[in-house]
């Protein structure tokens, strides 16, 4: 792949300058987006000063959205690295993967909406397992598929530009889906309850 680069830096080069020159301008545009999540959440007190549960449910949440997105953008990453990836949407490799992410984010968004249950009652805001399944399956699935389109241009986009995905991938996702995750996650909530 080094070959194919030109007469740009192999994606492989281990260069902390234009590690640097590449991630300061990204990092520094992604903290004033996340500052859109913070302010989603200050937006949100009293909704989730009522329902305290949903309050516990949001740093898991936001949390595991940026970990899938994370996860598939590494196979991706790592995947293009090799020369063993393309971007094509017959290519069932890349569809495996868009299934395996989905069907881990059922499955721990599930697992989240009966956490959120079971502790219902000790913080003394329960709210019904049906409701909670439908905010955390709502929310986490609506967020592994931004995760999913999220990580594919992140490394698409990072790739064509002649920057090593490894370095932009995890940032932009994990922040895309911290700001997404939290605004979903708040509406979603607030529909269901009706507040």
């Amino acid at each position: 792949m080094a070959g194919s680069r030109g007469p740009r830096e192999s994606l492989g080069t281990w260069n902390w300058k234009r590690i640097v020159r590449s991630q300061f301008p990204l990092l520094v545009v992604l903290s004033v987006i996340v500052l859109w999540a913070g302010i989603t959440l200050e937006g949100a007190e009293e909704l989730l000063e009522r329902y305290a549960v949903l309050a516990i449910m949001v740093p898991t949440m936001v949390g595991t959205g940026g970990n899938l997105g994370a996860i598939l953008s590494a196979r991706l990453s790592t995947r293009l690295h090799l020369g063993t990836t393309t971007f094509d949407p017959r290519n069932r490799e890349l569809w495996a993967n868009v299934a395996a992410i989905l069907a881990l984010a059922a499955t721990i968004f599930t697992a989240l909406a009966i956490g959120a249950w079971l502790l219902g009652p000790v913080i003394g805001t329960p709210i019904g397992l049906s409701t909670l399944l439908v905010i955390s399956l709502g929310s986490g699935l609506s967020l592994a598929v931004i995760a999913i389109v999220c990580s594919f241009l992140a490394t698409y986009g990072s790739y064509r530009l002649g920057i090593d995905p490894d370095d932009t991938t995890i940032p932009i996702v994990t922040n895309v889906v911290d700001v997404f995750g939290m605004v979903i996650f708040i509406g979603i909530s607030a529909l269901v309850l009706g507040f």
